[in-house]
């Protein structure tokens, strides 16, 4: 069994994330870091799994420092001071869902070595328990919000701009409009009261789940609209037209803008990249944030990000930092408006699409479209994450979902048209390699 994907450990709540599971995840935690500091999302099974998470590191003799109610990235901030970060999560997943992210103190997700050491402790037999004079103390910290909000107000400096910001009813909630204040802006807040149910919108800030909030930065005229997840490591725009801007349009724009010599961009970023970053250097790697910072620091990048709205700003944190993101943006959308810099942008046709795919069946469905892909004879491929595949007029991308039972579809063409005859070509294989 394999519990960590490509951002951690998620599951539905009760299933595969319940206290007991919880609370051995926090046993074989402790067991190696003497010193954690745990956070949770607004999600309304959070506290509950928090205080699981506490119960197991006190029981391996670990000290647990409780910094409540956070945005990842503040958490991440956090860990500086501890041996070890926890955040209970399930990101922009469903509020059914719940999860667990692990940081390091550089603000890096555990690695592939940190994350085998940790599943395998869970899965085996025995964990080792401390005695019962030698258990845990639980501690509550209270700066963890204020040092994250000094940290970027150190690199951003003041502000002047009109922002309306949608926290999603998320963690964010707790930091970004308070931080863009701070730095001198005019904030309008939509869905700023946390709520894991999400009434407000999805968790995931999206084209669909920003209309209000494109609506309300032209009817205020404000420089731009933020846009967050469920636990804020995500960050995407709306310009000063209501135009929505995700990871696909600010992926370029923040890569030409903070990319000095090398960026890290996954396997599925659009080749907007490529062609508006000059003669940065661009490298790719597996989709996930622990996979961009991982390649980050290996090659000593200036930044890395995302489709999905995460971004990594290595001077910062290796963590994805929706929050640092947010008040970059509104620094980019102050400086010239932001309609104008996406202008300049190459523009393609991106199309991502996914089918369902019972997790038992990743391989044995990845063998028929490998099969089947190579019979439509691409000039290159490349396996670094599922299966890439390039054409004359763009590109195909199949590779199983890190976090749900799916198989996730990316096509890219120069024309509309040819990004139709990919996805075509693209559902075709898919689909019969899960029949």
């Amino acid at each position: 069994m394999k519990l960590f994907g490509s951002s951690g450990i998620r599951g539905r709540f009760n299933e595969l994330i319940t206290p007991e599971f919880v609370s051995r995840v926090g046993q074989a935690v402790g067991s190696r870091y003497d010193s954690v500091v745990v956070g949770w999302d607004t999600r309304t099974t959070s506290p509950l799994l928090a205080n699981a998470l506490f119960s197991g590191l006190l029981s391996a003799g670990c000290d647990a420092h409780s910094a409540g109610m956070v945005s990842t990235p503040t958490l991440a901030n956090a860990a500086r001071e501890f041996k070890a970060g926890i955040m209970i999560t399930a990101s922009h997943n469903p509020p059914q869902d719940n999860g667990i992210k692990f940081w390091n103190p550089d603000g890096s997700s555990f690695g592939s070595g940190q994350m085998e050491a940790i599943e395998a402790l869970v899965l085996g037999e025995k964990i080792p328990q401390a005695a019962w004079d030698s258990v845990g103390d639980l501690r509550s910290i209270d700066w963890a919000v204020d040092r994250h909000i000094q940290r970027i107000s150190g690199e951003i400096g003041k502000l002047k701009a009109k922002v309306v910001v949608d926290c999603g009813n998320g963690a964010a909630s707790t930091i970004t409009p308070y931080l863009l204040r701070q730095l001198g802006c005019e904030v309008i807040t939509l869905n700023a009261q946390p709520d894991g149910s999400f009434p407000g919108r999805g968790s995931e800030p999206n084209e669909e789940n920003t209309k209000l909030l494109a609506k309300c930065v032209v009817e205020s005229q404000a420089d731009i609209g933020i846009a967050h997840d469920g636990d804020g490591d995500r960050a995407v725009a709306v310009d000063e037209k209501g135009n929505f801007a995700g990871g696909d349009a600010l992926l370029p724009l923040l890569c030409k803008l903070e990319g000095k010599s090398k960026v890290v961009v996954p396997v599925n970023a659009s080749m907007s990249v490529d062609r508006h970053v000059g003669k940065v250097h661009v490298i790719r790697c597996r989709v996930g944030d622990v996979y961009v910072s991982e390649k980050i620091k290996e090659a000593g990048a200036d930044f890395g990000g995302e489709p999905s709205g995460t971004w990594v700003f290595p001077k910062i944190s290796y963590c994805p930092d929706g929050i640092y993101a947010a008040a970059r943006l509104v620094q980019i959308a102050a400086e010239r408006p932001l309609s104008e810099r996406l202008a300049e942008i190459p523009k393609f046709i991106t199309i991502r699409k996914r089918l369902d795919m019972p997790t038992e069946r990743s391989n044995k469905t990845m063998v028929a479209v490998a099969k089947a892909l190579l019979s439509q004879k691409p000039s290159e491929t490349s396996d670094l994450d599922g299966l890439r595949a390039v054409f004359s007029d763009g590109w195909i991308l199949f590779r199983p979902s890190g976090t749900e039972p799916k198989l996730k579809i990316v096509v890219e063409a120069e024309t509309e048209a040819g990004a139709k005859k990919l996805l075509d070509t693209a559902m075709k294989i898919g689909k019969e390699a899960l029949s």
